[in-house]
């Protein structure tokens, strides 16, 4: 493990996640409490914090070539002036001190550089709102994060695209809806989101439609002067409901909103071993504009290991019905850095998602969170190897190019392969509204359901976005017997913040 010392608690969060980037695979401690670890300790580092500077020192324990190639005796010392008046200039010092130390003990240098905590796109996206160049773009993110050339042109491509279709968004007189159905077919290996086997719960699917009609009611009444701009029922797996409780939902809220200034429609048909023909005509009959049906990939053999239960050949089948009846804007996610994946099997994928045609590709580079399967049970899957890479990427992004997909949105997660990220590329005019709206966190986002976090924007003085968050209980049972409970905490923070 990796022991760091701080003489007082200041940025841990930034010095873990940059740490933990160079050294996914270990246990990173960062504390300025003096805790004993069982774990045998191998780096350790100590940040001291003084009026006027950081210094930062860095022991190897155990001399290991392989772990710290360029550090001779296993010491390196640094010190950076720094003005705590200034946090953001303080915390961006130590971040650049403490990159290059990990550059230069490690050999490598990250795609990203030292960002973390940020979303990417958000630099670039802030300068261009303030009419800066490209060129004066690039310079900042260079001298400031060391990031590299391909990912500011990328994040900056994808900032212009951004830009240009916020425009059509009226934020403050406007808000999207997200409404979670927590159920799956089964939980794959990876997942972390509030997901619920159907077997275990398709007794209680309409009692938890009922509880979304009642949150879906209290939304329409207090937002009924504003206007809904997108709709995103994501999951789970909202095509585990039945054609006739999909109709259902899909009625009350054509029912319960004015959707003249909606601009899109989504639902995530998610996994092929949950769509059928009768599900689809539903969604058809409805004018449903956009969906999604999830490979993540086209390999069998990693499907059976991650627990999806369908075939590749299921895939290709719900992709074909879909356009058979008429469906022009469908999105297809895949993950890359599976376990046991080769370069050559992303090529596999690719080979064949170019044959489908999607109209939206969404790549993920897996993020391991705390709650999923393949991290909780680490010790039983620590025989895979599991790697994503630029060049991963980069081939993905020649394909999506190929069949003429543009990057639209970007997004990165804590303990994701290979310390990339997840982009969404998207034929001209079919970039994913809501995708770029909960990224941005621009408008305010209504969500209903178990698990689901309403997020209340409001703009202050020069433009500045407020965001206030409302989380409904993760647990179905819970939320099935505290939905009340659910509406009046939105109430609540409605009238704490004197939304309007």
């Amino acid at each position: 493990m990796i022991k760091v010392k701080l003489n007082k608690p200041e940025f841990e969060y930034d010095i873990h996640s940059l740490i933990k980037a160079f050294y996914p695979e270990e246990y990173v401690g960062v504390s300025a409490e003096e805790k004993n670890y069982e774990e045998p300790i191998h780096i350790q580092m100590e940040v001291i914090y003084t009026e006027s500077s950081i210094k930062i020192c860095w022991q190897l324990r155990e001399q290991n070539e392989a772990v710290l190639p360029a550090c001779g005796d296993g010491k390196i010392e640094r010190e950076i002036p720094v003005d705590f008046s200034d946090r953001t200039d303080t915390k961006n010092r130590l971040k650049k001190c403490l990159y290059l130390m990990l550059c230069e003990v490690t050999g490598r240098k990250l795609p990203w550089g030292n960002l973390t905590g940020i979303r990417p796109t958000k630099i670039p996206m802030k300068m261009l709102e303030e009419e800066k160049s490209e060129a004066e773009i690039k310079s900042y993110m260079k001298e400031t994060y060391f990031a590299s050339d391909e990912k500011i042109a990328l994040s900056t491509e994808i900032a212009k695209r951004e830009l240009a279709l916020l425009r059509q968004i009226d934020y403050e007189n406007g808000y999207s809806l997200y409404i979670g159905i927590p159920f799956c077919p089964t939980t794959c290996l990876y997942c972390s989101f509030t997901s619920y086997p159907l077997v275990s719960w398709a007794k209680q699917v309409e009692a938890y439609l009922d509880a979304l009609e009642k949150e879906i009611d209290f939304t329409a009444v207090k937002f009924a002067g504003k206007h809904l701009n997108s709709i995103y029922i994501g999951g789970g797996t909202p095509t585990t409901l039945e054609p006739c409780q999909l109709d259902r939902l899909i009625r009350k809220i054509k029912c319960s909103f004015d959707l003249s200034d909606c601009l899109e429609f989504t639902v995530e048909a998610g996994r092929p071993d949950s769509i059928t023909r009768e599900k689809l005509e539903v969604l058809r009959k409805w004018g449903i504009s956009r969906i999604s049906i999830n490979p993540q990939t086209m390999k069998q053999e990693t499907l059976d290991l991650i627990g999806r239960r369908h075939t590749v050949e299921q895939t290709i089948e719900s992709f074909r019905l879909a356009r058979q009846l008429g469906f022009d804007n469908i999105n297809m996610d895949l993950i890359l850095g599976l376990p046991e994946e080769q370069l050559s099997d992303v090529k596999n994928t690719m080979e064949q998602i170019k044959l489908l045609a999607p109209d939206n590709l969404t790549v993920h580079s897996l993020a391991l969170k705390r709650a999923a399967r393949l991290n909780m049970f680490k010790e039983d899957y620590k025989n895979y190897k599991m790697v994503n890479t630029q060049e991963h990427m980069e081939l993905v992004a020649a394909y999506a190019a190929e069949l003429g997909l543009h990057p639209y949105y970007l997004y990165r997660q804590k303990s994701m392969a290979g310390n990339l990220e997840n982009v969404g590329y998207a034929t001209e005019g079919k970039a994913g509204v809501y995708n770029i709206l909960i990224m941005e966190e621009k408008q305010t986002i209504m969500a209903l359901g178990a698990g689901a976090t309403t997020k209340f924007v409001q703009y202050a003085g020069a433009g500045e976005a407020v965001i206030h968050r409302v989380e409904n209980v993760k647990d179905v049972k819970n939320y099935l017997e505290r939905v009340d409970e659910m509406i009046e905490r939105k109430m609540r923070k409605m009238e704490e913040i004197a939304w309007h």
